[in-house]
């Protein structure tokens, strides 16, 4: 029977990272990987959570299962960090692709025949999960690659053909792939639309605490809970607590009988991973209850932050230099890890082959792949290719 079985298409970015390993130039810079790297290129194990580690170590006397939502402290505290307060219904989930798959597994529950509406462009993993599970999908505008920016006019347009029943993605703050995001206001007016079309928001927030602070961030998704009457939130602990391998995500759900989603929620998680991982959560529900740790885990989570905005910051400046035009500036603007330059895939290619800094074929690179040392030479090699 395994003959049956399909080829799968590579990953392009797992392509892309086994191509810079075997690139034996000494000068060469990955801007392709999506996880946040320190000066030095290392992802390193954040200060509180190598504490929170040696205290579980030390206190803990068992390893039998938590309960199929996952451990009750962890859940709070990640309710009390997105939302503000605990309530609702949630469930632990191996990592924010975990939440986001409970996600759209529990909306082919509720509605087989909706339409899941997702930004153009998007996290690739979005669609291929959407497409997986038999639903249908559509997209909105979201991105003006000629100014590096939203599309505001499009985005709302485009959201006025939602229909009742349909779920519409948005990513709560650091948009992936392009850095741009709404503003409090105009997530207002996402909401008016949503709420009179009578669609379901689902937020991936994937990034809290790498854009505008870790308050800042969760504020768009605090405002949709107070004005939508439903809305489910798919986070990760991945990116802000450093705990990739980990796999730690939560799925929150605001609005309904919280007794009949959380039981819906508990049987998704019995059907496909039974108890949901554990030592990850355990971490972070650490780190969130213990006054010097949270503060310290903040602290660490805040030079990253505004590292990250530096580097946007001598990234524009750079090219503004190399290039003579100002096209770049909204780099600084943007927030987040990532943001799309508007190269061409063949300028994006040239770059690699030439210069051998990698970006993906859409030109959306990491910015936590610069340094201060690498910046000049990524603007050069973008400037000789424009």
């Amino acid at each position: 029977m395994f003959d049956t079985l399909k080829p799968q298409p590579a990953d392009s970015i797992l392509h892309l990272m086994q191509m810079f390993r075997d690139d034996p130039r000494p000068v060469k810079v990955d801007l392709g990987v999506g996880v946040y790297k320190d000066a030095e290129g290392r992802t390193p194990v954040m200060r509180a959570v190598r504490e929170a580690e040696r205290l579980i170590w030390e206190r803990q006397e068992t390893k039998v299962y938590t309960a199929m939502p996952g451990d009750p402290m962890f859940l709070a505290a990640m309710q009390r960090l997105i939302l503000g307060a605990e309530g609702g219904a949630a469930i632990a989930t191996p990592g924010g692709t975990g939440a986001v798959r409970q996600a759209l597994e529990l909306v082919r529950m509720m509605n087989p025949d909706a339409t899941i509406w997702l930004s153009n462009p998007t996290w690739p993993n979005h669609p291929a999960i959407i497409d997986y599970l038999g639903l249908r999908r559509a997209e909105y505008r979201y991105f003006n690659a000629a100014t590096g920016g939203l599309d505001l006019e499009g985005m709302l347009e485009d959201l006025t053909r939602v229909r009742p029943g349909d779920v519409v993605l948005l990513h709560g703050c650091c948009h992936n792939p392009t850095g741009a995001n709404p503003s409090l206001m105009q997530w207002a007016e996402v909401a008016r639309i949503l709420t009179g079309a009578g669609a379901l928001a689902l937020i991936d927030l994937a990034y809290q605490g790498f854009g505008d602070g870790l308050e800042e961030d969760a504020l768009p998704t605090r405002f949709l809970v107070q004005r939508l009457p439903e809305v489910l939130v798919a986070a990760s602990c991945s990116k802000n607590f450093g705990i990739y391998r980990e796999r730690t995500g939560v799925l929150l759900a605001a609005g309904g009988d919280p007794a009949r989603v959380q039981g819906n929620l508990a049987a998704l998680n019995r059907l496909s991973i039974s108890f949901p991982p554990d030592h990850g959560a355990r971490v972070v529900s650490t780190i969130l209850t213990d006054p010097a740790l949270g503060a310290d885990w903040r602290a660490e989570l805040e030079d990253i932050r505004t590292g990250m905005i530096g580097l946007r910051e001598g990234l524009a400046m750079a090219l503004r230099d190399a290039c003579r035009t100002d096209r770049f500036g909204f780099v600084a603007e943007h927030r987040g890890m990532f943001s799309r330059l508007g190269l061409s895939p063949e300028q994006a290619e040239r770059v690699r082959v030439e210069h051998g800094i990698y970006m993906l074929g859409d030109s959306r690179i990491n910015v936590a792949g610069l340094s201060h040392a690498n910046i000049p030479v990524v603007a050069a090699a973008i400037a000789a290719v424009m």
